[in-house]
């Protein structure tokens, strides 16, 4: 453990020369692992020399008011050149960078070229986010990618005047860019943009930049608890799209059967042979399944954990197009998933308190009013017990008040998204009946 400053630059030095003494260098670290770009379970492994060709993540991207986007890249492999063109596989797009930057706090100095186990920004990348893999055209390879838990927590937001929105919309776009665990997207029905994150101090954070960096002074409506949809039992359709008209018609048959697909998110399955249905329109079918997946028919949530098996299906020479099947697609999910059980899911939290031990037994309490779960109980110091245990989401609104009220400000908690598990049958009847005469009275 290291005690200093760096508002004084106390430590500072000090902590910088451990890191040179203790932490590995990118030689003691050893060969880095990938794979194939077009056989994941094919390894591909990088050498930490200026000699392999070129790898490196792209782990974080900034966007500063004078130099543009700054994409910093952790290099496994190889040597980049300024001025030179790498491959991003993820995207499949050619990068050509511009200018390569060696930060110092916040100052910058141009270099020359990266190598193998230098951290650098990047400048001129338009495609690369957080995550993806940046290497040779010529010898390609997939690092691995960072993964982001579920955002669980909505904001709707508004510019404060039309013209304005523009403005809002491309901070919106840097600021997503530089989170992936911050998303936004735009409901069409009501006309909202809505932002969703990890939690209340995220998006208190996200707005806070808003107004001071990007200067737009968005007006902010409540917190609202990001649900999601799933199935609980098979269901299976046979649907027929036919559309005459005075032209060309459109026509698209398919027969699909939906799944639960527990931890294991969305999953597109064709079992079709003897081509029923052309090969050209199975992508177009997936398109379909995907785009209903990202409002459910049952509350309007996103859906999630769905598999997905098209099993038949019959197309005409003329009328049968993409749009036709992806249309067909879509209609015959909804008719399946009406059959299938749909249930709502709700986000829980995983928390940890804090606390002296004269507040334990009101703690509890309320956490269980809550309908949280008390895990375990510990000692963590004399007079002082660390309570680990999972709560709803819903259920944390204004927490943070309550225990410093209920703890005279000595309690202190934490908390980090869990898992999604099905809400209690009486508190989705009454969300569900808020939903409906939500859009009533939108409707009106």
């Amino acid at each position: 453990m290291f005690c200093g400053s760096s508002f004084k630059n106390k430590g500072v030095r000090l902590l910088l020369d451990a890191v040179v003494d203790y932490l590995p260098s990118p030689i003691d670290r050893g060969i880095a692992v990938g794979c194939d770009i077009h056989d994941a379970a094919k390894a591909i492994s990088r050498k930490p020399s200026g000699k392999e060709p070129f790898a490196a993540l792209a782990f974080k991207i900034i966007n500063d008011a004078f130099v543009g986007q700054q994409t910093f890249v952790r290099v496994y492999s190889g040597e980049l050149p300024a001025g030179s063109y790498i491959y991003n596989p993820v995207k499949d797009k050619r990068e050509r960078i511009g200018r390569i930057l060696r930060i110092h706090a916040d100052s910058r100095v141009e270099i020359d070229s990266v190598r193998a186990g230098d951290i650098a920004a990047l400048i001129g990348t338009k495609f690369t986010t957080t995550g993806d893999t940046l290497c040779s055209e010529k010898e390609p390879m997939l690092l691995e990618n960072i993964h982001y838990p579920e955002t669980v927590i909505d904001l709707k937001i508004e510019p404060p005047s039309a013209k304005e929105r523009d403005k809002l919309s491309a901070a919106l776009h840097k600021l997503s860019l530089e989170d992936p665990s911050f998303k936004v997207h735009f409901d069409d029905e009501t006309g909202e943009t809505v932002i969703s994150g990890m939690g209340e101090l995220h998006l208190e954070i996200i707005v806070d930049r808003l107004k001071t960096e990007h200067r737009v002074d968005v007006q902010v409506g409540k917190p609202a608890v990001a649900f999601r949809e799933a199935i609980t039992q098979e269901a299976d359709s046979n649907y027929k799209f036919k559309k005459q008209t005075g032209g060309k018609g459109q026509f698209a048959h398919i027969e699909m059967r939906i799944e639960p697909n527990p931890g294991l998110g969305l999953e597109f399955l064709n079992h079709i042979k003897g081509g029923n249905i052309p090969k050209e329109f199975i992508p177009a079918i997936e398109k379909g399944f995907r785009a209903s997946m990202e409002k459910g028919p049952y509350s309007g949530y996103p859906m999630v954990d769905v598999k997905f098996v098209l099993l038949d299906g019959s197309f005409h020479a003329v009328d049968s197009s993409e749009q036709a099947f992806k249309t067909c697609a879509q209609l015959a999910i909804k008719e399946a998933i009406k059959k299938a059980a749909p249930h709502v899911l709700e986000p829980i939290m995983k928390i940890e308190v804090n606390t002296p031990d004269e507040f334990m037994g009101e703690i509890i309490g309320d956490i269980n009013r809550r309908r949280g779960r008390i895990d375990s109980m510990r000692r963590f110091r004399k007079g002082s017990q660390k309570i680990n245990g999972s709560i709803p989401l819903m259920e944390m609104f204004g927490y943070a008040s309550v225990l410093r009220t209920v703890s005279s400000g000595r309690a202190s908690h934490s908390i980090e998204f869990l898992q999604y598990s099905p809400l209690p049958k009486s508190i989705e009847e009454k969300l569900l009946t808020d939903l409906r005469e939500k859009k009533a009275a939108a409707n009106r």
